[in-house]
């Protein structure tokens, strides 16, 4: 079992990013994940810097704890080519700290080019099937070209590679994408914890480890918790699916307006109680989940830090499935 502490883009700036991982570090946890958009989820939330720079800053201020990208979409606002060469860079300037999550994205984020982001959800697998045979294609060394149905590349060359390659997770939440998760990546990323895509990925042939986020808010009381959960990540209630197709924060403002308290709180732990997190905790590790990200969403990170390390590190960290979700 790992713990990773979740760093929210849509809700920082970039040195308060940095920060955050800082202590998380002198916290002890296992690694920091960061969001790669390009817009935030609600226009109140304020934020979305470029998080390779954020990443490459925090593996300059940092010397244990691992990082990783929760998760970036290599297909239309990067190039795959793109994607390779960063990763490989950052892996090389954190000393093999990096894990590379993948998935085939949102649109909030892929539309801005103005390439279009394909409405079949079937295409986006095969664009991000494509895009992580042209990365491994470029970690082998050397030339290389590709020309698939979707993606091309042209006499392309990693120069810095490092000696041993990052992992790669892959985002999965059905039998489609978990496929590709056991086929072309090291490990399985996923945002629910459903026993059935741990299992897809296992039968698939699946090995590597099992990264999900868990939804969290501290704040002083549990209502000021969840308040605070209403009024900047309330879209997390939604589902992929909504998640994945709206365009703009304005849409997922819209689309949240009926989101209440009591959903929030059955979804979130919230408020102070640590029994209420190692609660919704299990929840994952039952479903065969052994890298829990932290994902808090309250108003106060360095409180929820503090209460990680003084009253849930121990007991999250003791956690094994218990059998009730088969």
């Amino acid at each position: 079992m790992q713990i990773g502490y979740k760093l929210a883009a849509e809700a920082f700036g970039p040195a308060e990013l940095v920060r955050q991982a800082v202590l998380a570090e002198e916290a002890g946890f296992d690694f920091v994940e960061i969001s790669d958009h390009y817009h935030p989820w609600l226009d109140n939330q304020g934020h979305s810097p470029f998080a390779w720079t954020v990443l490459g800053s925090i593996a300059a201020k940092t010397s244990r704890i691992g990082l990783a990208t929760g998760v970036t979409c290599p297909t239309v606002r990067y190039h795959p080519a793109i994607i390779a060469q960063a990763a490989a860079t950052l892996a090389l300037l954190s000393d093999g700290r990096f894990v590379l999550g993948v998935g085939s994205g949102e649109r909030l984020n892929e539309h801005v080019t103005g390439v279009g982001f394909p409405d079949a959800v079937s295409t986006r697998h095969e664009m991000l099937r494509e895009a992580l045979e042209i990365i491994r294609l470029l970690w082998r060394g050397g030339y290389q070209s590709y020309d698939g149905k979707h993606l091309r590349l042209e006499d392309a060359r990693v120069f810095d590679l490092p000696e041993e390659l990052p992992l790669i997770a892959v985002a999965a939440s059905g039998p489609a994408s978990t496929r590709i998760a056991a086929e072309l990546g090291d490990g399985l990323f996923a945002t629910e914890d459903k026993p059935e895509i741990v299992r897809q990925y296992r039968d698939a042939g699946g090995s590597g480890p099992h990264y999900v986020e868990v939804p969290m808010a501290w704040a002083p009381d549990e209502h000021a918790a969840a308040k605070a959960v209403l009024e900047t990540s309330r879209w997390a209630v939604t589902g992929w699916k909504v998640m994945s197709e709206l365009p703009n924060p304005v849409n997922f403002e819209a689309a949240t307006t009926t989101v209440r308290e009591e959903d929030i709180l059955e979804k979130f732990a919230c408020g102070t109680d640590p029994a209420r997190y190692v609660e919704v905790a299990q929840q994952f590790v039952d479903a065969g989940f052994d890298r829990l990200v932290m994902q808090n969403t309250g108003p106060d990170p360095d409180g929820f830090i503090d209460f990680y390390q003084r009253e849930l590190a121990d007991r999250i960290l003791r956690l094994k499935p218990s059998g009730a979700r088969a």
